[in-house]
């Protein structure tokens, strides 16, 4: 490339004036070269300027992405309110399943603890007839009487064994057998005229009934 210029004679300020020859050929290493383009691409500070279709950096997020703290905070206190719920859930029924296995065992040994006194009165109440008949006709003295009484007051205050039935009482079908009956003007209502065998009873619930004979009114 050719300048048309006249090389300079020099600036005033003591420098040597610049070969026209070596001048032009430095020039010349410089035809076709777009220098404003190459100072824009290599200059220190700039940077390319991003198209449409440009990517973000990885690990750069966009300020709209960010996720929000009080709505995060929000789920998770609506998760944790609800499993609470639910392990108070459980935790009651699990209750509940206790304190009815803890009624059915009382009841069932309750249950059991009156079968078995049941059962050792029904076993004792054939001595108990003899020793009350023998009462009745004076024979029970002496130290046979000392263990009768001693017996029958262990089965009152251990098993709240009862005797009961006596004359002139009124007749109740649901404790009473009526054995034998008779009419008689001398009652208003079904009575009890002579005991045969003593009823038995623990608590509320009759080992045997009284057997007896009635007399009922005329």
């Amino acid at each position: 490339m050719s300048t048309g210029a006249s090389a300079p004679e020099g600036d005033g300020a003591g420098h040597e004036p610049i070969d026209p020859g070596l001048a032009e050929e430095v020039e010349s290493a410089f035809d076709g070269v777009d220098l404003g383009a190459a100072q824009a691409a290599g200059a220190p500070g700039q940077t390319a300027q991003a198209g449409p279709d440009a990517q973000a950096p990885q690990g750069s997020e966009a300020p709209g992405d960010e996720s929000d703290p009080l709505a995060a905070a929000q789920a998770e206190n609506a998760r944790l309110t609800d499993e609470l719920a639910r392990a108070r859930a459980d935790l009651y029924n699990l209750q509940q399943e206790y304190q009815g296995f803890v009624r059915r065992s009382r009841e069932s040994v309750a249950g059991h603890q009156e079968a078995g006194a049941a059962g050792v009165v029904e076993a004792l109440i054939p001595v108990l007839d003899e020793a009350e008949l023998a009462r009745q006709h004076g024979d029970l003295t002496g130290p046979f009487e000392t263990t009768v009484t001693k017996l029958e007051s262990i089965l009152a205050d251990k098993f709240s064994l009862e005797r009961f039935g006596a004359a002139g009482e009124a007749f109740d079908p649901t404790i009473h057998e009526a054995l034998m009956a008779v009419e008689s003007t001398e009652v208003t209502e079904p009575t009890i005229a002579l005991v045969l065998q003593p009823g038995y009873r623990l608590g509320e619930r009759v080992v045997r009934p009284a057997r007896v004979q009635v007399s009922n009114p005329a």
